[in-house]
């Protein structure tokens, strides 16, 4: 019998758990230990943070479903990772020992790299639900008094993708309010080009992304820095290609979203040859771990390296697609391994995303993430808001049954051919 043991019950961790349990012999154990009883759907936070969802309509209990499925749950933090014993000590003061370790925790959220960022600053945030459920009443206010908006993704930042949501989302809410006429938005990104997305561009991303700020009158900085933020007023410094500063803006704001970079969360963060400096898991091509081969990694918190030098630092995101790729091929991988096999599976690493904006929206699929890629596709259009309202109701009822079908492969397809068939209709 084996003890395989999951930690984190994101995203990653929770389809790793289901797809696991369908390459497990009969003999062996599975658990799922994280700090939050509660399945969150991330991609729904931005239409949380507008009260377009209430929490309630995008969590998952995680007990109830884990259990149908024969998983182990516990719901304690992690307080140390000793990959050395192959052990976890929890913060409830138990260990829970391991035959293989599979890390898909997700990051840790660097609002302290910037003086006044974050929920706890003077910045609101969509990467927790409490963060977007804390940024819906903060918008509420300010819809009583509009001022200047300020929106986008700090230096260090990896997922650029719901800055871009948040910030149309916010401009399609003021217009059904009928206040965006007083409302001047800014956009604030560590990118060097608006859509670069930190995967330099995929398809027309720079071109559908510049045009709907033009369409939609929101200005930006690119190649940007934030130096401090204070109640109403954020400090940017515009580099130049050199990395010296360009120009140096002070920006009025009445409400504002900066998404923070990432970093390893703290009981991964400096174990020599498990992890990077910035505390992400260090995997190969299997997913596994280089110098620990029963620990394995996925999600947000693996290490990938930057697709090329940028002069504000910007780091790769983590899609849907490309996780759901990692998790397929961990659990294949283990699944040999339990078997007195060698791992041979390797993920696609693909990008599919679904990036809506209120009312109409932009789409890509990069095939590989990282360029050159075999499939370099981008389209726009009102199409794509309908797709991402029923891919979240097709993925929530996914986690709430507890099955382990690949989505994101067939999304992925759906779109190019939905793009395709809406270009034909319209000439």
């Amino acid at each position: 019998m084996a003890e395989i043991v999951i930690m984190g019950a994101g995203l990653s961790g929770v389809i790793m758990a289901y797809e696991m349990k369908d390459q497990m012999r009969p003999e062996d154990k599975l658990t799922v230990v994280t700090k939050d009883p509660i399945y969150h759907f991330v991609p729904s936070n931005p239409w949380v943070a507008v009260n377009w969802r209430t929490r309630e309509a995008v969590e998952v209990d995680l007990a109830p479903t884990f259990g149908k499925r024969g998983i182990g749950f516990k719901p304690v933090p992690v307080s140390k990772v000793l990959p050395d014993e192959s052990r976890l000590e929890l913060e409830d003061g138990s260990t829970l020992r391991y035959d293989y370790l599979i890390i898909a925790t997700g990051p840790e959220l660097a609002f302290d790299e910037v003086e006044g960022l974050g929920p706890n600053g003077f910045t609101n945030s969509i990467c927790h639900i409490d963060h977007a459920e804390k940024a819906a009443v903060n918008f509420e206010a300010f819809c009583n008094n509009p001022k200047p908006i300020v929106v986008g993704a700090v230096q260090g930042a990896s997922c650029f993708g719901p800055a871009y949501e948040y910030t149309f989302i916010l401009d399609t809410e003021l217009r059904r309010r009928k206040i965006r006429d007083r409302v001047p938005m800014t956009f604030v990104t560590a990118e060097p080009y608006i859509g670069h997305l930190g995967l330099d561009g995929v398809g027309d991303t720079k071109g559908l992304l510049e045009g709907e700020m033009r369409e939609h009158h929101i200005k930006w900085l690119t190649n940007s820095r934030v130096k401090r933020i204070e109640d109403g007023k954020m400090t940017v410094e515009e580099v130049a290609e050199d990395g010296s500063v360009k120009k140096t803006h002070e920006l009025p704001f009445g409400f504002s979203m900066m998404l923070p970079a990432f970093r390893g969360i703290a009981p991964l963060r400096g174990i020599e040859g498990l992890v990077n400096p910035r505390g992400f898991v260090i995997v190969d091509k299997h997913q596994q771990n280089p110098k620990f081969k029963n620990v394995f990694s996925v999600g947000v918190c693996v290490a990938i390296p930057p697709v090329g030098p940028t002069p504000v630092a910007c780091g790769v995101p983590k899609t849907g697609f490309m996780i759901e790729s990692m998790v397929t091929a961990t659990a294949l991988n283990i699944g040999q391994m339990l078997r007195g096999k060698e791992p041979s599976h390797q993920g696609t690493w693909n990008a599919v995303c679904l990036a809506d904006f209120g009312d109409s929206g932009v789409a890509f699929v990069a095939q590989p993430q990282i360029p050159p890629r075999n499939i370099n596709w981008s389209s726009s259009g009102k199409w794509v808001h309908s797709a991402k309202v029923g891919f979240e109701k097709y993925f929530l009822r996914k986690m709430r049954r507890g099955t382990s079908e690949p989505f994101y492969e067939s999304a992925a397809l759906s779109m190019m051919g939905i793009a395709k068939l809406k270009k034909v209709s319209t000439g």
